[in-house]
């Protein structure tokens, strides 16, 4: 897409002169950086001199926070260069963003190609079929909430599967229905939230059902446990990719063949601040393909750490900030060293950890049909008694079914005061 005055880009244009400009043009960062120090084209010592920004930075003033002088919304909106999409609300209330039209196809597109396998298999499908499975949401020309058909839940190469959340209260003839519908649509893969797939694989493998089309799952929008990937893998017989991201920034890693996430440096600048002594810090995003909606060192919420792999960077997820258990010297445990002692154990699907105010944990689980008493549960249990620092034993036993959040995603670790 070819952008007008005055978002047309400089051709070529090097990334660090491409983010000065947006700290003259954008009246976000104009007033925000207007006591910041340093030269104009961001040497590399004055980047660190920079603000961070948060959704609270994003909403003041939306979106004249980031519109060009001379520049109106229903200008774009009429000319169909921006689509206004919103965040998922996961942290807090739902944030609009302005999207440019065809943005988030280039970007998830990018982020696949760092795949061989995935990129090999698109490139024999080039009109490849996704299945979507996942909380359900209207944006793009797509709704699936409420009572609604699979006609009006697919549009070209996409069809929605949920019309509702909470998967784990779903009936059988619910699922029933979406296998179906998998099964006439024939997706060459599917695009699903890890606590949804799994849900998914339970009544696969209740009704020993396989989807000969599939060749792959993409594990998106929350955190993928060990226990999620080893249902998923196992129910429908093809390999699982974690590919994460947000809607604010697009996909910003992608799972490889080999089990390690890419970054592209064209899509994003990836930094980690307040590193632990693990080296799991922060995971701060400077975005550089949303010539609308630029986001210059903006705090999305997670943990990461980076570590070289040969001449390329990998990358490892710990979950979100807000969902860390805390030792009792104030230190974090994240939801992936939690997730790391538990799928030690065998016989769970999907579970919820949540630690007291005294730091004590306990865990509430939903059992795999296979195998209803977990296997090496109790020494997993132990392992994470020593890993939060609690004299409290932790405590775990089964449930039926596990609510989400309100915004239909799930959290795996959390305190019982958040």
């Amino acid at each position: 897409m070819q952008l007008v005055e005055p978002f047309s880009p400089p051709v070529q244009e090097p990334a660090h002169l491409r983010v000065a400009r947006w700290r003259r043009e954008v009246p976000l960062y104009r007033e925000l950086y207007q006591a910041v120090p340093g030269r104009a084209d961001l040497a590399a010592k004055d980047w660190f001199r920079l603000p961070f920004i948060t959704r609270h930075e994003m909403g003041l003033n939306f979106p004249h926070n980031f519109l060009r002088d001379g520049v109106e919304l229903s200008t774009l909106l009429d000319r169909a260069e921006v689509e206004l999409e919103h965040t998922s609300g996961t942290s807090g209330e739902r944030q609009p963003l302005l999207l440019g039209v065809g943005w988030w196809g280039e970007q998830e597109s990018r982020a696949l190609q760092l795949n061989r396998f995935v990129a090999a298999e698109l490139e024999k499908n080039p009109s490849a079929r996704r299945a979507v499975l996942a909380s359900p949401s209207c944006g793009g020309g797509l709704c699936n909430q409420g009572q609604t058909t699979a006609r009006e839940r697919t549009d070209e190469s996409v069809l929605l599967l949920s019309t509702s959340r909470q998967p784990w209260l779903w009936s059988e003839a619910e699922w029933d229905r979406i296998v179906s519908e998998i099964l006439e649509w024939k997706p060459l893969f599917l695009d699903a939230d890890p606590v949804y797939a799994t849900a998914l694989a339970r009544h696969c493998l209740r009704r020993g059902v396989r989807f000969p089309s599939l060749r792959f799952v993409l594990s998106s929008y929350e955190f993928v446990s060990g226990f999620h990937r080893a249902a998923v893998t196992r129910a429908l017989g093809v390999p699982v990719f974690n590919l994460y991201g947000a809607t604010e920034t697009g996909h910003l890693l992608m799972e490889d063949a080999n089990g390690f996430l890419r970054a592209s440096a064209e899509t994003a600048w990836l930094e980690i601040v307040q590193p632990d002594a693990s080296g799991i810090g922060e995971l701060v995003v400077t975005t550089m393909t949303n010539e609308y909606m630029p986001l210059i060192r903006y705090r999305i919420g997670d943990l990461a750490v980076r570590s070289r792999m040969k001449s390329d960077m990998a990358w490892e997820l710990h979950g979100r900030v807000r969902d860390c258990l805390v030792r009792p010297d104030g230190t974090r445990v994240t939801t992936r060293q939690v997730d790391e002692c538990l799928t030690s154990a065998t016989g769970i699907l999907h579970y919820q950890c949540v630690q007291d105010t005294s730091g004590a944990a306990r865990i509430r689980y939903i059992p795999d049909d296979a195998e209803t008493n977990p296997m090496g549960l109790a020494d997993a249990l132990g392992e994470l008694q020593r890993l939060v620092g609690s004299p409290h034993p932790v405590l775990a036993w089964p449930a039926e079914m596990l609510l989400g959040e309100a915004s239909g995603k799930f959290r795996l670790t959390r305190r019982a005061l958040d």
